[in-house]
């Protein structure tokens, strides 16, 4: 235990020089009070919390790091973020890949330079296309690996931007049987 926080407040030395905190794989279960505290006075550009175990994001996180760029949660337990993200008016790329989304978070349109949304491989059933399709800031949303409805399935194959990545829908057991009658 003692090793991983020795970790956590080096990394907050390193990223006090490159504005780039990198916290991934420190077997986090949430953002340390303390990070925030050795992190006062850097302007965060970056933040790497993947490969943790993490399971929500505190509402402090946006306030606190304001001007980030770039977060990556992806490889955490997360399943839905705090409201406050959506303050986040420098964020152009968010990676919640491999957790525990079942809806895309509606941050997602409402971060204003937010460009890059990586959401592979959740449980991803619920996307508000029309908002996605209206977003002026989204280019590339990554919904492979998702159990999407074919609705939506079908609905995210005509939207043309931004650029959506879906894997080949595969048939449920159910939908077989009808054919086959």
């Amino acid at each position: 235990m003692a090793l991983a926080v020795t970790r956590v407040i080096l990394r907050c030395e390193e990223a006090q020089e490159s504005q780039a905190l990198d916290l991934s794989e420190c077997q986090l279960m949430q953002v340390p009070d303390a990070v925030y505290h050795l992190m006062r006075h850097t302007e965060l550009k970056s933040c790497d919390l993947s490969g943790n175990v993490i399971s929500k994001i505190p509402p402090k996180l946006a306030v606190k790091f304001s001007l980030i760029t770039d977060l990556n949660l992806s490889n955490n337990q997360i399943a839905k973020l705090p409201d406050e993200m959506c303050t986040l008016a420098c964020l152009e790329r968010l990676d919640i890949s491999h957790n525990t989304f079942v809806a895309l978070p509606h941050i997602a349109f409402q971060c204003p330079a937010l460009h890059t949304l990586l959401a592979h491989h959740n449980q991803i059933i619920e996307v508000d296309v029309d908002r996605m399709a209206r977003s002026r800031a989204l280019e590339y949303v990554d919904l492979s690996d998702n159990p999407l409805p074919p609705r939506t399935h079908d609905e995210l194959k005509q939207v043309s931007r931004p650029a959506v990545s879906i894997s080949e829908r595969q048939k449920e057991d159910w939908e077989e049987d009808i054919l086959d009658m």
